[in-house]
């Protein structure tokens, strides 16, 4: 409504213009009031004087134009030079006119205003001349005399017409422009749970039905979310429940093992128990990487950030772990340089955890290699803890299976902790850095 009444004003000014400047610029010549034109007059002056055969005759032309020209003036100076007959004359002449007078008065009134016409009487030079004169306003065109009484105030009207318009305008663009911006505004805006927010329908318009969209948008991933909520503690649930009913079971089996492993068997059996024994350990860690994994993924994996010598707990518990890789027959390689900043704020479980799936992940996945090295590197960026082994890569399979879950595990512990890691995995071995950026001033 606001476009169609801002262009209906926009055009009543514009045809407005158009009419006025039509009238304007219409024949100067042309009189207004249905009156004949500056030529028509002359010449119906010079026919009326043509015809004249007497006073009377002077006088009843004088009385019929004026009463088709109120305002004009009219007199007759006979052949002797004298004034005779006048009506309505509107300037002091002389009674007696000479050649001279009479040559001054056709030169100052040669087109000047008022409009003159000049006629011999009878067109015989000895009857003298009639004059004929009429204010040339009276036959100005309505558009003249309008544009000299009101051109100012059309002007206006119509600069007021065109700033109107333009005030209109700018309340309509400026109205949608804050709705779109209260959208936009709404659309960046999040709760508690990080979805937008709903937002007021005020209107029943196209911006109404965008705001109904948008809340309609809105409404349906709030509903997904909780869905996905849902789905989500189900799962979890499931997997506590699955890993505790699994262990109990286990923990039976791992015991018949370890009585059967007791007793005099042969060396095939022994093998056979052992090869059971070392599965049972495998579904154990698996089971407590998925139920850490679980409470990872539902922030309830409890962390403690303490700030530590990262230097001495490395060396600490390499030390534990040395007897394991030595047993496997791992040639071990161990260099640990301090850091120029050795104080780390990490948790010290989290960073066991981690260090733990690593070292696990070489005993199943390097022990074609039977080679690992333990190092600390420093830049000028950062410091790195990194481990090397000499196995087929990650890549290729094993018969050791899980690593997936606990590669998982390392990312979000390392990742809660405000640390970064890199892995660089080939057949010729894997390459893992634990890094700690430096700070500005560290």
């Amino acid at each position: 409504m606001i476009i169609l009444i801002a262009l209906f004003l926009f055009q009543a000014a514009y045809i407005t213009i158009v009419i006025v400047f039509f009238n304007l610029m219409g024949d100067p010549d042309s009189p207004g009031n249905g009156q004949e034109s500056y030529d028509e007059i002359e010449e119906n002056w010079h026919q009326e004087a043509s015809q004249i055969i007497s006073e009377d005759t002077i006088a009843h032309v004088f009385e019929e134009w004026q009463e088709v020209y109120p305002n004009a003036s009219m007199f007759w100076v006979d052949g002797d030079g004298v004034l005779n007959l006048q009506s309505n004359l509107q300037e002091n002449l002389p009674d007696e006119w000479n050649v001279t007078y009479t040559a001054q008065f056709l030169k100052n009134h040669y087109d000047e205003d008022p409009f003159t016409v000049v006629a011999f009487v009878g067109g015989h030079e000895e009857e003298g001349f009639i004059v004929f004169q009429l204010p040339r306003d009276m036959l100005k065109s309505e558009g003249q005399r309008l544009n000299e009484e009101y051109g100012w105030t059309i002007v206006i009207l119509t600069i007021g017409v065109v700033f109107l318009f333009i005030f209109l305008s700018l309340w309509f663009f400026r109205g949608i422009r804050k709705r779109l911006v209260h959208l936009q505004e709404a659309m960046e805006i999040r709760d508690t749970d990080g979805l937008p927010i709903l937002i007021e329908e005020k209107k029943q318009d196209e911006i109404g039905d965008l705001e109904k969209s948008f809340n309609r948008m809105v409404q349906e991933l709030r509903e997904s979310r909780e869905r996905e909520q849902e789905e989500e503690q189900l799962r979890k649930e499931l997997i506590a429940n699955l890993s505790h009913d699994l262990r109990t079971p286990l923990t039976k089996i791992n015991a018949q093992a370890y009585t059967l492993q007791k007793m005099d068997l042969p060396t095939e059996a022994k093998r056979s128990l052992k090869l059971t024994s070392t599965s049972i350990e495998d579904v154990d860690r698996l089971i407590e990487n998925l139920m850490s994994y679980t409470l990872l993924m539902a922030s309830k994996y409890r962390k403690d950030l303490k700030e530590i010598n990262i230097i001495r707990f490395l060396r600490q518990y390499l030390a534990a772990w040395y007897p394991v890789f030595e047993k496997e027959e791992f040639e071990v390689d161990i260099d640990i340089e301090a850091f120029e900043q050795n104080k780390w704020e990490i948790d010290p479980l989290w960073f066991s955890r981690i260090l733990d799936n690593l070292l696990q992940n070489v005993l199943r996945h390097a022990t074609d290699g039977k080679y690992i090295a333990v190092w600390t590197e420093s830049t000028e960026h950062y410091d790195a803890i990194v481990i090397t082994d000499k196995g087929k890569g990650m890549q290729v399979d094993t018969e050791q299976k899980g690593a997936g879950i606990g590669l998982s595990i390392v990312d979000m512990m390392v990742k809660g902790m405000h640390l970064d890691w890199e892995i660089d995995s080939t057949e010729k071995g894997t390459t893992i850095k634990i890094i700690r950026m430096k700070r500005a001033g560290n």
